[in-house]
Parts: structure tokens; C-alpha cells; sequence
């Protein structure tokens, strides 16, 4: 079986755009892999946090895994932080990269251009995230494209250690989503849907209500032409919402372009919206059955002992190549 490895932060509620391009394939990948899903609530300290809401919001993703179809008898469910191992191999990897490279990562560069001097945490990101892949022997990392270039880094790190001090780390690779299954913003489809953005209808999220997701959906920006066809570059905004139809409902984009021809907008977005109120409907409900039980607590323990005797396996083989602590040898 291989290694799966892949994490989400908690940084507000997970909206379609998370679990139509990642969470799904978590689900799908957990069948015939072994499968390690973190919430990376270290990556979220990054930029400020309240302390409480960022709790609640670790509980919150960690329910909608569950809720998702994530199951803990086959996948490893836990919260980074409560695995030092995390910190203490991003610290070493911190030692073995360089400055230049890590200037160059783009998502660096969009988050800080507007400040003279940005978080440090920000700066060193790349080196956290490929700790946590490099420490579980990862094979596959399923992600988004935008994460390419974390891939790539995470990549040169191990072999760059590994051509040093010796065979250390798998070299994973990655698994990028189709770029048809990416879920742009519904107030700017040239755009990605974003947690953070300041319109809370420029998304729906998996915990909105039917009338939220209406008005999201109903509000969503198209084009003047009227005709309910796809094309990316030409209507991007239609087009992204034959994607989000295509993707709940299992219907192939050219079988809904003939399903509507003739049609207009609004009847689409109508239809569009009970289709979304009725497949994230069994994920609320699953949701709000966990949220708040003991078992969700009892999941996130276990799951956070089995990733540390992996990682303590790990850390000890690391140490033991670089000659920290009582090395062997």
C-alpha cells in the first residue's frame, strides 16, 4: 500500500471549492492506501490567531472530516501540533535550505507584498510543509496545483538530504487535481474560492444553510450572452458553475450544456441550488451528530499516538544520519 499524506487548516469553515477538489479524493484515496489527514493548525499560526476561535475551528474540521466519509479505521485522523515530531524535523530541514529558494515561492510573495517586513512562520512555511510530508515516508501527496511548487521543494529537500547523508527520506510525489475540478470564486471565477475572502457569497460553504447557499448561488457572477455553455476563458463565470453542477451531480459538463439548452441563467442557478442543498444536506447532518461528542475527541487522541510512533520512527532514523542526541553509530 502507499503512503498518503495531506492536511487542511483550520482557518474557517471548509467551503465546496475544499471538499470538491481535496476532500473527495481524501475519501477515495483511503480504500487502497494508508492514509495520514492532519489538521495543520501549525501552519495556521502563520498570521494572528484568536486562540478560541482557532480551537473551535481545529474541532470544526476535524467533524467535517468525519462528516465527509473520512473513516478512522482507515485513515489516520489527528491535529500537527499535537505531534512535536512536526517541528522538531521542520527545524532540521530549515538547517539543509537556503534563503534563495525560499524567496522565490509565490505564495510567499502574494501574502507579503503589501508589508515591508512579513512573519518569519511565513517565510519558513514551505519547510513545515514538507516536513509534515517527509516524516510519514510519504508516497503521495494529493493537492491542488497551486501547491506545486511546495511539492517541488519538498522534493529537492529530500533528495538534497538523502544525496548528503544517505538514503533518509522517501521522495513523494505528487497527485494534482484535473484543472477542470478547480472551484473558482462565484463573485470572481477568474479567481480562486477562498476561505478568506471578504464576501461571504464569493463561496458556499459545507456548513451553510439552504437559504445562504441560494443567495450565494443566485448572486453569483455570469455574463450577458444568456447561453449555458462552458468555456473557461470566454465565461468563466457560467462555466464555473457548470463545474460545481458537474461535480455534485455526476452529470458530464456537455450532458448538462444539451440538458439546458434553450434555457437562461436563472433556471440553471435554481436547479443549482437544490442540487448543492441536497449533496452537502448528509454532510451536515453528520456533522452535527459528531461536533460535540466524545468520540470526535477519542479519534483525534488515537489518531495523534499512531502518527507519533510513525514520526518517532522517523525522527530516530534522522537523527541517527545526522549524528544528533546519542546517534548510532
Amino acid at each position: 500500500m502507499k503512503r498518503v499524506f495531506s492536511g487542511v487548516q483550520p482557518t474557517g469553515n471548509i467551503h465546496i471549492g475544499n471538499y470538491l477538489g481535496a476532500l473527495k479524493q481524501f475519501v477515495e484515496l483511503q480504500d487502497e492506501n494508508d492514509c495520514i489527514y492532519c489538521i495543520v493548525d501549525l501552519h495556521s499560526i502563520t498570521l494572528p490567531q484568536e486562540p478560541k476561535i482557532l480551537n473551535k475551528n481545529i474541532l470544526d474540521v476535524a467533524a467535517l472530516y468525519l462528516a465527509v466519509g473520512l473513516d478512522p479505521k482507515k485513515s489516520t485522523i489527528f491535529v500537527q501540533s499535537m505531534v512535536s515530531g512536526h517541528a522538531e524535523l521542520a527545524w532540521i530541514l530549515m538547517c539543509n535550505s537556503y534563503t534563495g529558494e525560499l524567496s522565490r515561492m509565490i505564495q510567499f510573495k502574494q501574502k507579503s507584498r503589501e508589508n515591508e517586513s512579513a512573519p518569519t512562520g511565513l517565510f519558513t512555511y514551505p519547510i513545515l510543509m514538507a516536513a509534515d510530508i517527509l516524516l510519514y515516508d510519504t508516497d503521495i501527496v494529493p493537492v491542488g496545483s497551486d501547491q506545486k511548487q511546495h511539492i517541488e521543494i519538498t522534493r529537492d529537500l529530500a533528495i538534497r538530504v538523502n544525496n548528503k547523508y544517505g538514503e533518509t527520506f522517501v521522495v513523494p510525489e505528487g497527485r494534482f487535481l484535473k484543472e477542470g475540478a478547480r472551484i473558482m470564486s462565484l463573485d470572481d471565477p477568474t479567481s480562486k474560492m477562498s476561505k478568506s475572502a471578504k464576501n461571504i457569497h464569493s463561496r458556499i460553504s459545507l456548513l451553510d444553510d439552504a437559504s445562504k447557499i441560494k443567495k450565494s448561488i443566485m448572486k453569483s457572477t455570469t455574463d450577458s450572452e444568456g447561453s449555458i455553455r462552458f468555456d473557461m476563458k470566454e465565461k468563466p463565470g457560467i462555466s464555473n458553475l457548470i463545474n460545481i453542477y458537474s461535480s455534485f451531480s455526476g452529470l458530464k459538463v456537455e450532458d448538462i450544456e444539451k440538458k439546458y439548452e434553450g434555457y437562461g441563467y436563472g433556471a440553471f442557478k435554481k436547479d443549482l441550488v437544490d442540487i448543492v442543498v441536497e449533496a452537502i444536506l448528509p454532510i451536515q447532518e453528520r456533522y452535527n451528530e459528531i461536533r460535540e461528542s466524545e468520540e470526535l475527541i477519542r479519534i483525534l487522541n488515537e489518531g495523534a499516538e499512531k502518527a507519533a510512533a510513525i514520526s518517532e520512527r522517523t525522527m530516530d532514523r534522522v537523527k541517527n544520519k545526522f549524528g544528533l542526541g546519542l546517534a548510532k553509530g
